[in-house]
């Protein structure tokens, strides 16, 4: 992926130990004085967990996405989303490389069986496009999707049924 990259910000390098604070770009430059408009003072920073999560609801829009993320991360998801309190992840099965005004998106995804993968993927990638430029405010330069699994109508998503059929 080639994406325009925030310049340096002098931040120490970063090991195993360092703890960095979440990755931000700037979107707006802003200029300060008591003098300028006041939608033109100060700037804004965009986390790219921001735009994880838009391109995340976003994919999960379109009919035929059964789930998103790899196996393990599906799996590890369905334990997490079970604990009493716990939230989904919709940015599960996304990744996201954020520059200063561009953006380059990966989605993994199960798509459910029957539904033309093609078409899916087209789908996802003009909603997630359309969502993340439109609420962002980033270019979007590329969205890369990948389908790890398809979802057969045989496949049990809940537990099974514990009921006898005899009495």
């Amino acid at each position: 992926m080639s994406v325009e990259s925030a310049p340096a910000t002098g931040t120490a390098p970063t090991g195993p130990t360092t703890k960095q604070p979440p990755a931000t770009t700037a979107l707006a430059g802003g200029t300060t004085g008591a003098d300028e408009p006041a939608a033109t003072r100060g700037r804004t920073s965009i986390a790219d967990v921001v735009v994880v999560k838009v391109a995340g609801v976003a994919a999960r829009e379109i009919p035929g996405v059964h789930a998103m993320g790899g196996g393990l991360s599906r799996t590890i998801g369905a334990v997490r989303d079970r604990v009493p309190g716990g939230r989904a992840n919709v940015g599960r099965g996304v990744k996201v490389e954020v520059g200063e005004r561009q953006t380059a998106i990966d989605l993994d995804l199960v798509v459910e069986y029957g539904v033309p993968i093609a078409d899916l993927a087209r789908d996802v990638r003009e909603n997630v496009i359309d969502a993340v430029e439109r609420i962002t405010g980033l270019e979007v330069v590329e969205v890369n999707v990948t389908i790890n699994d398809v979802h057969l109508p045989d496949d049990e998503d809940s537990a099974p049924d514990t009921t006898s059929r005899v009495a």
